[in-house]
């Protein structure tokens, strides 16, 4: 073969591998390292949501509405530090709901933290707060009183009920720890409803998210997938 030719092929394949290499890593659609960060898309909002006192540094990040996370540092003291959660807005009353189901798959670290991983459905006068705790580690637990162990919505919980001084809450607690499932609404907030805990009132933000307490030398939280279907 000439030596012309072979230095051709040559600069071909070192051409490919330098392209190769160069390619960058799928690049992020949206991320955030301001404690309120956020961003909308197809009817989802995600909020970083950096809210309590004595936090850590906290980025989220997002492929899509259903594919995001957070990576977050906060100390190993006491106290809820962020929410980082993805929010769509429903707008229902309890009794014209209809089929309300959200699914989720989620990757989460499970020692040296303090954190758990909730659904938070609010009435849309913000008087009502239902927290579905799908799994939770370190010392962390809800308000109130426990009420009752009961199967709804396609999972078994112990239940409890308190007010944070500025709402009533619901705290729905899986008895064992969850990455993944699929929960219906709609069957939740009727159970409340039939318990006389509220009336027929306007369900309003459904969220997904991390209650964190602590992450202390950065923790990785992430939703692989998530959908809220009404």
């Amino acid at each position: 073969m000439p030596r012309s030719a072979r230095l051709t092929i040559g600069t071909l394949a070192l051409a490919l591998v330098l392209a190769i290499t160069a390619t960058p890593a799928a690049a992020v659609v949206w991320s955030s390292t301001d404690r309120w960060g956020t961003w909308s898309s197809g009817g989802y909002t995600l909020y970083n949501n950096v809210w309590g006192s004595g936090y850590g540094p906290q980025t989220i990040w997002a492929n899509s509405t259903g594919n995001w996370g957070v990576w977050a540092n906060h100390p190993n003291t006491g106290g809820v530090k962020s929410y980082p959660n993805a929010t769509r807005y429903l707008g229902r009353r309890v009794s014209a709901m209809g089929p309300t189901t959200s699914s989720f798959n989620v990757t989460v670290p499970t020692s040296g933290v303090a954190f758990a991983t909730t659904y938070d459905i609010w009435s849309s006068d913000n008087a009502h707060e239902i927290m579905l705790w799908m799994n939770k580690y370190g010392p962390v637990g809800p308000l109130g009183s426990f009420q009752v162990t009961a199967s709804v919505g396609g999972h078994t919980w112990n239940i409890y009920r308190g007010s944070n001084g500025a709402n009533q809450v619901y705290s729905f607690i899986r008895t064992s720890n969850t990455n993944s499932g699929t929960v219906d609404i709609r069957a939740v907030a009727t159970w409340i409803r039939n318990q006389g805990w509220f009336g027929d009132v306007t369900i309003g933000n459904i969220q997904l998210g991390y209650e964190i307490t602590s992450s202390a030398g950065g923790k990785d939280f992430v939703t692989n997938s998530l959908s809220i279907t009404f």
